[in-house]
């Protein structure tokens, strides 16, 4: 009896030994990203602004054909490897493509030809893939926005919006003339023109019925094509076999809690709006009954999520603020558009194996929400990030890939260009996002423009960090939690002056004082009226000191200040020492000044410290941390994706920072390299950001580093927080 049961019990034990484990749920992870510059003719100025805005793929799924409006071109993409995109060409168009999509062997391009708002027109091109060239085009008789195909690619749909001047009584309807659809037959891609019919949707919205401005269009399995008429607030739903209308509703209004409603450099989410318009702009059938629309708000503003529908306008799910809150957690809310919030204005829906996706973009939050359709309420799976202003996207199931096309191109800022970005779904774990927030009081933690980190003392794993002045209104102190993945910020510490938010600063730096509090280092602008300063908090955030620049510094000052801030030494041997981050009036071309102070004395110092040269753009300081025997220091260009060169961590051996008196000659430090970290940006398969504004070495002698978003204003709003393992202090 014992041997069988021993015998028994081994045999479970060794079954469970080889028994599968628990499969994790697939994740999508970007595993690359495609400059649409790279795409531009050979001859043209690399600096010529790009757009992709609406993208599709090849049956075969190896090929990405986007709208380049800028250009009047579409683009196509190679992505046989699909982690590394190829250039693939363009062709020119007699026009500004709104949209495309792909039938067999043939690309359909609506393009807009208006020569005004009240003179509109458009053709439907049809472009051969193989040839890359077009072969026909059908007058479609207004200026078209959305395309789209049935099932069996035998019917095209296209949104004639005929769009309003926003600058013609405010943008108010009507404007005339009215927009309608268009229906064309299609056999294998190519088009009769001889088959266009025509869809009235006059007199139907209860908002500018007279004057219908369709925005999108999506078809189901039934040859029924959803049609959003944004401006009226009106969804359609049409028969495209007979051309009859079979339905159609108000998309309503949607009552929105815990928003932020005020424009006022601070992130409070506490706010409400009721009964807003949820002004639908794309449009996704779940199956041939329900369908989800894509909440922009962008006109009377500020819908900001998604509703599901059924044909006859049944709401079945309304998202409400719930996809802007979790948007929040991770650092991606846009502040100064904050009225009409993130802008849900793409949408992309299909099966991935079992699993039924759609997938919702947040034009203004550069945030891709992947979700899983329950039948009910849908699973929010992961949030993606994307380029600046998605606005397309292509699902390619058989490949286990997604694409975004993001419109937005800042070349003539010297920003991040327009891009096409690739995402594939598989086991493993998700690499973004590496920061998020959780709650304090009952009340979520915004956070973003994050411009410094420090340790917190005899606390492994633990850092602080704090914001710049994009926040004016909301200066913190915040304490992350390295330890957890991602990253969790879990407490926010208001810097106060006389009881109030403090006003005109710009924190680009912090360390703690040995007594519960901190010095932070305040970058000027004369412009703003803030003033380069140290500054001295208690342990509640309250302003104890500030300590301005010192005449000699004064004299030479210019907007590129402090940016960061650390402690040498303790007692009345404490020694500050602050980054400036360029060069000032009295420095040499390619040299920047280490700023000491010693409170005990009240003693300015100096020395010099030689910058990287670079071929384009400036170089400067962003950080400066001291931990064992050195003082590190990063040191970056102003460039972003390719054009990025420089982002490195130097460090200056403590024993050399000697600093002499301020007005004389000062010392030259020697640097030694530790890291480049362009490969660490490069991990997320993004394009290289700008500021990697902050750098810190916790209490178990680990590197972690951290970049500035700017608000999510001209940014994807990426916030890569990221450790870089034990750094050699002695």
């Amino acid at each position: 009896m014992k041997t069988r049961s021993l015998t028994a019990a081994l045999a479970a034990v060794l079954a469970a030994s080889v028994a599968p484990a628990a499969r994790a749920e697939p994740v999508f992870n970007r595993i690359a990203s495609f400059a649409v510059a790279d795409n531009l003719p050979d001859g043209t100025d690399t600096a010529t602004p790009t757009s992709a805005e609406i993208i599709a793929a090849t049956e075969d799924g190896n090929t990405l054909v986007y709208s380049d409006s800028p250009n009047k071109a579409i683009g196509f993409v190679d992505i046989t490897d699909a982690k590394a995109p190829k250039a693939g060409g363009s062709v020119r168009l007699e026009g500004e493509p709104t949209s495309v999509t792909v039938a067999g062997a043939k690309v359909l391009v609506a393009v807009n030809t208006r020569e005004s708002y009240t003179n509109p027109s458009g053709v439907l091109a049809q472009v051969d893939l193989a040839s890359k060239t077009v072969e026909a085009t059908c007058d479609i008789g207004g200026q078209p926005d959305s395309i789209a195909l049935n099932k069996d690619k035998t019917i095209a749909a296209i949104a004639i919006e005929n769009e309003r001047d926003e600058d013609v009584n405010d943008g108010a309807l009507p404007q005339m003339p009215a927009g309608d659809l268009v229906l064309l037959s299609v056999k294998d891609g190519v088009v009769d023109c001889g088959s266009l019919k025509r869809v009235d949707l006059s007199g139907l919205a209860e908002v500018g019925g007279e004057d219908p401005e369709p925005e999108f269009v999506s078809f189901n399995g039934l040859d029924e094509v959803a049609v959003t008429l944004q401006e009226n607030n009106h969804i359609v739903v049409v028969d495209a076999r007979t051309g009859t209308v079979k339905s159609h509703f108000s998309a309503g209004t949607v009552s929105l809690e815990g928003i932020d409603t005020k424009k006022d450099g601070a992130l409070k989410f506490t706010g409400e709006m009721k009964d807003v318009a949820r002004e639908p702009d794309a449009v996704k059938w779940l199956d041939d009954s329900r369908l989800v629309a894509a909440n922009e708000g962008d006109w009377k503003g500020g819908a900001r999520g998604f509703t599901i529908f059924d044909k006859q306008g049944k709401v079945l799910y309304e998202n409400g603020a719930a996809f802007e809150r979790e948007i929040v957690k991770i650092g991606h809310y846009p502040d100064k558009r904050n009225k009409k919030g993130i802008e849900p204005e793409g949408l992309e829906a299909a099966m991935f194996g079992e699993d039924n996706l759609f997938f919702v973009l947040a034009e203004r939050a550069s945030i891709v929400g992947v979700y899983k359709d329950t039948g009910g309420e849908p699973a929010l799976l992961q949030l993606l990030p994307s380029g600046i202003a998605p606005e397309g996207a292509v699902a390619i199931p058989a490949r286990n890939l997604f694409v975004t096309a993001n419109e937005a191109d800042l070349v003539e800022d010297g920003g991040a260009r327009s891009h096409v970005m690739i995402y594939e779904r598989g086991e493993g774990e998700a690499a973004y996002p590496q920061l998020v927030s959780t709650e304090k009081d009952g009340e979520l933690i915004g956070f973003g423009a994050l411009s410094g980190l420090a340790p917190v003392p005899e606390k492994p794993g633990f850092v602080y960090a704090v914001n710049d002045s994009f926040y004016a209104s909301q200066p913190t102190i915040f304490t992350i939690d390295a330890t957890a993945k991602p990253a969790k910020i879990v407490d926010a510490l208001r810097i106060t002056r006389n009881g109030a938010a403090a006003q005109k600063l710009d924190i680009e730096g912090i360390t703690p004082d040995g007594e519960g509090g901190f010095w932070l280092a305040n970058e000027g602008d004369a412009d703003k009226l803030y003033s380069h300063a140290i500054i001295n908090v208690n342990a509640k955030g309250e302003i104890q000191s500030e300590i301005a620049i010192p005449a000699e510094l004064r004299a030479h000052e210019k907007r590129f200040g402090f940016e960061g801030i650390t402690s040498v030494g303790e007692g009345d041997d404490k020694v500050l020492w602050m980054a400036v981050q360029r060069e000032w009036g009295d420095d040499e071309k390619g040299f920047v000044k280490l700023v000491s102070y010693k409170p005990s004395s009240k003693e300015w110092g100096a020395v010099r410290y030689p910058l990287e040269k670079t071929e384009a753009g400036w170089v400067g300081l962003s950080e400066i941390t001291a931990s064992g025997d050195y003082a590190y220091v990063i040191e970056r260009d102003n460039r972003v994706g390719q054009a990025a060169k420089l982002k490195k961590l130097f460090r200056v051996a403590l024993a050399d920072l000697k600093p002499a008196k301020l007005g004389g000659d000062l010392p030259v430090v020697k640097k030694e390299e530790v890291r480049d970290l362009i490969p660490d940006l490069k991990a997320t398969n993004g394009y290289v950001v700008d500021k990697v504004e902050g750098f810190t070495i916790d209490a178990a002698g680990n590197g972690f580093v951290v970049t500035d978003n700017d608000g999510v204003d001209d940014s994807s709003g990426e916030t890569l927080f990221f450790g870089i393992g034990p750094i050699n202090t002695m």
